[in-house]
């Protein structure tokens, strides 16, 4: 009760402040409102509101706090926007009047400091109040300018740089025009079209139309209320010339305030101003705001971990599970019945098994209490055509949380492209294609690149002596070696075609693991590689590795015992041996099936699993993918953001044959 009586006599003292000098007026959310109703009661426009409260923008939340300008603050930002227009026409080239600025929620002196590049000492020299009161909302600073004291001039480069301008959009209501919604930012109807081409022919209800500024390079769609509950975007902070975002980081053990800004080059005051919680503490599983940039660059390997620990609290999630059971085209099917057609339909068991796994991920996830909801639809696809984007359209997807599916590549396109402007992250779980990039979509199949890429990537973090023997007939291989491993030697063939022990012997060499690649169908040159191989091992320490399947190593002509002398190390997308974790996934799954799961099968408690253990957490789906890699019973989810749009799993198995006579994954 203390508590709320102080806090109603600081915003009772704030608002009479406010009203006095006729600048700021708070306005407290209620259920319901929209910015329209907002600017109508208080006689101003939206853009107006936006302009103090930037984060109003991607929605309104209920309870929170609105600044209003009044009379006088509203006719102060008409004057900045003039301002604004009349430096578009001529730019200034120097000013010793200083700069003012506006404190408005979720700004920090680190911010402003970069965004005006001025010091700390210089900012706290011309404001002394941020010294004893620290920054509040709402505190007019005085910025001081750089250019008083030099020569005129001196500088005219640099002060007669063009800022681009903060992006204002529109969420469209029912009933809205074009026309409407020009006349109300005074703008054309041009202009709108000019900046959001996709609008030409038609005006959706929802769309998110680029009213004016320079839209995001991260996040260029504003949500609306109830899409932020679900989906809030990454803060971003402009830094100099570039946009720098952020995305959580969990803290590790043996981790200090001096490592983190180490790692992620910035400094200690720059971190605890981002994060006032480390003043505290730096304490093992902490989640911290980092620049996203510096994270990509300080780790090109995610921490793998768990994230049960950080479950949030609060409004369910809601994900839709597109799985083609096709079930129009069995019942309409009159020359096989059910039964037959499961015995030859492939693609239908694969899709059951993907189902059963994926059910009993949804079982474990209400064991735990995860708040949210599933719903499944028949996606009704086949390679070149599908029932999704009905799908979504019928059923709202485009206000989902996540959609695990469709199968084909094409299909999950579809998808992405049907819920891009709210973001929805579409998770492909079976499809190995490259495909089109959408920013949204979830590639969980590493392509076959980056499954090589792991094993030589392993093999140089042992400091590993790498050679290659390749039958010429593997021209793939010998494009990719080419294209990205260019600097293993092959090892030399006969003029008969027959390889050359010689030339493979040669390349060894003494203290070094020597990594031996072979890519060959070729039983003689196998078996040679081998005994070669077996021949140097009394003077050299040599390891076996093949980059893809190898039928021939099945051959009884192949012995398994030189296969585990040399331990057989190769590349895989799934854990090839029985975890503890596979054990206890396995036996559940065979009581409920009476069958063992397949391999799509614990795909489809891996991907279903994995993605709601992301949705839960108290940050964003997408955040989580940035900061953790997951291990689950067979399969890794490692994403990284493609140059191109969206992202793709790196997530490899490295196995091997060991002299116990089984396969173990290297530490």
């Amino acid at each position: 009760m203390k508590y709320f009586f102080a806090t109603f006599a600081f915003f009772l003292f704030f608002a009479q402040t406010a009203f006095a000098q006729n600048k700021i007026i708070t306005h407290k959310i209620e259920k319901g409102e929209t910015i329209h109703q907002i600017a109508r009661k208080y006689q101003v426009t939206p853009f107006d509101i936006y302009q103090l409260n930037p984060d109003a923008q991607r929605g309104l939340q209920v309870d929170t706090v609105l600044l209003i300008p009044g009379k006088t603050e509203k006719a102060k930002v008409s004057k900045i926007e003039k301002a604004k227009t009349e430096s578009k026409k001529t730019p200034s080239i120097l000013s010793s009047a200083p700069t003012t600025h506006l404190v408005v929620a979720k700004e920090t002196l680190y911010g402003i400091e970069k965004k005006y590049d001025v010091t700390d000492a210089d900012l706290k020299k011309a404001n002394p109040d941020l010294t004893i009161d620290g920054l509040k909302i709402g505190m007019v600073l005085t910025i001081p300018s750089k250019n008083a004291t030099k020569t005129p001039f001196a500088n005219v480069a640099k002060t007669s740089k063009i800022i681009p301008e903060e992006a204002l959009y529109h969420e469209v209501l029912p009933k809205e025009t074009k026309y409407s919604i020009a006349r109300q930012y005074g703008t054309t109807i041009q202009e709108i079209e000019k900046r959001n081409p996709e609008v030409a022919d038609n005006l959706p209800i929802g769309y998110q139309l680029l009213i004016r500024g320079t839209p995001s390079k991260i996040a260029s769609v504003i949500k609306s209320p109830e899409q932020e509950q679900n989906h809030s975007l990454i803060p971003a902070m402009a830094v100099k010339d570039s946009l720098i975002t952020y995305v959580d980081y969990e803290i590790q053990p043996k981790e200090t305030l001096y490592s983190l800004s180490k790692m992620f080059a910035i400094s200690q005051e720059e971190l605890l101003q981002l994060n006032p919680e480390l003043n505290q503490a730096v304490a093992i599983g902490m989640l911290i705001k980092v620049p996203s940039k510096m994270v990509v660059a300080s780790a090109e390997k995610k921490v793998y971990a768990s994230l049960t620990k950080n479950i949030a609290e609060g409004k369910r999630k809601r994900m839709a599970l597109l799985l083609p059971f096709n079930v129009s085209k069995i019942e309409g099917d009159t020359i096989n019945s059910a039964y037959n057609r499961l015995k030859k339909d492939k693609f239908l068991n694969m899709t059951l098994d993907f189902y059963a796994g994926a059910l009993i991920a949804i079982d474990s996830a209400k064991t735990l209490g995860l708040p949210i909801d599933i719903e499944i639809y028949d996606s009704q696809e086949t390679k070149n055509s599908s029932n999704v984007a009905a799908i979504i359209r019928d059923n709202k997807l485009q206000n989902a949380n996540a959609i695990v599916g469709p199968f084909y590549q094409s299909n999950a396109e579809v998808a992405a492209q049907a819920v891009r402007l709210t973001n929805v992250p579409v998770i492909s779980p079976l499809s190995k294609d490259l495909g089109n990039a959408y920013p949204n979509l979830y590639q969980t199949i590493p392509t076959s690149e980056e499954v090589k890429n792991k094993m030589f990537a392993y093999m140089r973090t042992q400091n590993g002596n790498i050679m290659a023997v390749v039958d010429r007939k593997k021209e793939s291989i010998l494009k990719y070696l080419q294209q990205y491993q260019n600097d293993i030697p092959l090892v030399a063939f006969k003029e008969n075609g027959s390889l050359s022990t010689e030339s493979l012997k040669s390349m060894l060499v003494k203290g070094k693991t020597n990594y031996v690649v072979m890519e060959t169908a070729n039983t003689w040159m196998i078996k040679t590689t081998i005994a070669t191989m077996l021949s140097a091992m009394p003077s050299y320490s040599v390891q076996l590795v093949i980059l893809e399947p190898n039928e021939t190593l099945d051959f009884e002509e192949i012995k398994f015992t030189n296969l585990i002398k040399l331990q057989l190390m190769y590349p895989s997308v799934t854990r090839d041996y029985v975890s503890p974790e596979a054990a206890a996934f396995d036996k559940k799954y065979k009581k409920i099936n009476a069958i063992y799961p397949s391999d799509y099968a614990t795909r489809g408690f891996d991907v279903t699993f994995d993605t709601m253990m992301r949705l839960v957490q108290n940050v964003k789906f997408e955040q989580t993918v940035n900061a953790v890699a997951t291990n689950r019973v067979e399969n890794k989810f490692e994403y990284y953001k493609k140059d191109d749009g969206g992202y793709t799993n790196k997530g490899v198995h490295i196995m091997y044959y060991d002299t116990d006579l089984t396969i173990k994954e290297v530490q």
